[in-house]
């Protein structure tokens, strides 16, 4: 991971820790290079989750190391979700680390679970918000004293003002993470949570990077996610593995986690369908 903050507490005491990877203005390139294969002669393999909009720098240096260190036993996956449910997903990923699934698959699968993190926020403003299409309107609306608006970013993108409408939700089983801004406001754990029957609310630190994300500071941010692990187990085993012919690497989906190589098209036209192809949350009970 590239943020301490985007580390969540593990939820039990098997989920591994995270390495942190530092940004070149924190550590050199020699040492950073020394610390990588460190990780790589203790683990196998590493895989490396930052967000999309990681300074341009931070993300040449990933580049680099990998590069330096000419291995395809590095994943780098760039991930374009809200940073409380990037911290949702990298915790996710170090709970499937422990299990019998091979390198290939954990990185491949960062895309799959991606789809199962309803990702969140209530806003004071949305002047400044370019994650999510904002119509005229709502902006106009932004500027009256006391607007609230709901915003969900993933897994498809919703607004609306506090009050005039409901934000979808999923349609199986979730808790909800909870992170406050410089908002004072209930409408998450009292709309919200019962709206989506979560079965449970956590509350965490608001990561450092969710007030630019959301450009505001005044907002309270949300992400309801798959709790159990033997879920999220049974979700990607369900779908149907190939080996990257690139790399020879397991991998699910049309594109491998680790060497970032396309399936080729003959390989997705066979591919039998899966959860992953059909993109339907499974629903609570199934």
């Amino acid at each position: 991971m590239t943020s301490a903050d985007l580390v969540l507490p593990p939820t039990d005491q098997q989920t591994p820790p995270a390495a942190l990877l530092q940004a070149p203005g924190n550590q050199a390139l020699d040492q950073a290079l020394v610390d990588m294969q460190v990780l790589l002669d203790q683990h196998g393999y590493v895989i490396a989750v930052y967000p999309a909009n990681i300074a341009t720098a931070h993300e040449r240096r990933l580049h680099t190391i990998r590069n330096m260190l000419e291995s395809d036993r590095i994943a780098l996956l760039k991930v374009d979700l809200p940073p409380l449910g990037l911290a949702v997903l990298v915790r996710q990923l170090r709970q499937l680390s422990i299990c019998d699934f091979s390198a290939g698959v954990v990185a491949s699968a960062a895309r799959l679970l991606a789809h199962y993190i309803h990702a969140g926020a209530l806003l004071n403003s949305v002047t400044k918000l370019d994650r999510v299409p904002v119509s005229l309107k709502a902006h106009a609306k932004s500027w009256v004293p006391g607007s609230q608006f709901g915003v969900l970013a993933n897994p498809n993108p919703q607004l609306i003002k506090i009050g005039t409408g409901e934000l979808a939700g999923p349609e199986f089983g979730t808790h909800l993470l909870v992170a406050k801004g410089q908002l004072q406001s209930d409408w998450v754990t009292g709309t919200i949570a019962p709206a989506w029957q979560v079965q449970a609310v956590h509350e965490v630190a608001l990561p450092s990077d969710s007030p630019g994300w959301w450009g505001t500071s005044k907002m309270i941010e949300f992400a309801a996610f798959l709790p159990d692990i033997s879920v999220i187990y049974q979700l990607v085993s369900s779908v149907r593995r190939e080996v990257c012919t690139w790399c020879g690497n397991e991998l699910i989906g049309d594109r491998c986690g680790l060497c970032s190589a396309p399936l080729k098209p003959q390989e997705n036209q066979t591919r039998a369908s899966g959860v992953l192809n059909q993109g339907t949350p499974m629903r609570q009970g199934s």
